[in-house]
């Protein structure tokens, strides 16, 4: 199920493509402002980020503007009343990977995300080597020398969100929306645990951890 991340202010259009998107069998969270959308836009797991871009706090370009400047590779669709062409351009030379103009067809606002969701599945590599491991994205699942590790529905996503943010800190909070998924409640041992429990697997000393690297009262990062 692909996940998308509506930042809309407007609360008709919000509810409108929540309940459009679900039915379509996407999983949608809506944020209603530019600095959350910041903030929620950095987290991994999102396949696609509809962008208004007149919003409170910090408009839709400011966003785009802010999380390429981050590294988020995430697609983004802006969605925008304003139909003149400069805003048009601007929004594509700021990062963005589509726009429509508003008032649009449900219809082919669904067409653009898949065929961003194309785009990105085209240019993203089935495998990720790091050491002696490789992981598998099509097949679900991480190998040691042709052979499948044992890992838990858990770990393979926590593992999954750390190489796709490679190099970067990802907070227990982030951790817990790529593991257990958005709204869950876990605390904080929890993540720790299952973040021990990966190590055993993939580290060659686990306790002397050389690919999740701990940064203290912060969170974790990924250095295979």
């Amino acid at each position: 199920m692909s996940r998308v991340l509506v930042v809309e202010d407007e609360a008709d259009i919000a509810t409108t493509l929540v309940d459009d998107l679900t039915a379509d069998g996407y999983q949608v969270e809506v944020v209603r402002d530019g600095e959350t959308a910041i903030r929620l836009g950095r987290e991994p797991g999102w396949d696609v980020i509809l962008l208004d871009v007149m919003l409170p706090r910090r408009d839709g370009f400011d966003v785009c503007r802010d999380l390429r400047r981050a590294g988020v590779r995430t697609p983004i669709i802006i969605l925008t009343a304003k139909s003149q062409e400069a805003e048009k351009i601007l929004g594509l030379d700021l990062g963005a990977d589509d726009y429509v103009t508003k008032p649009f067809s449900l219809r082919e606002l669904r067409s653009r995300i898949r065929a961003v969701l194309r785009r990105g599945q085209e240019g993203a590599p089935e495998v990720c080597r790091f050491g002696d491991l490789e992981i598998d994205f099509s097949r679900g699942e991480l190998r040691r020398a042709g052979r499948a590790l044992d890992l838990t529905p858990i770990e393979y996503r926590l593992l999954c969100a750390f190489v796709r943010a490679r190099g970067r800190l990802l907070s227990r909070e982030q951790l817990t929306e790529a593991g257990w998924g958005p709204g869950t409640q876990v605390n904080d041992r929890a993540v720790d645990s299952h973040i021990v429990s990966l190590r055993r697997k993939i580290e060659a000393v686990p306790s002397k951890p050389r690919i999740i690297i701990s940064a203290r009262g912060l969170g974790y990062r990924f250095e295979g």
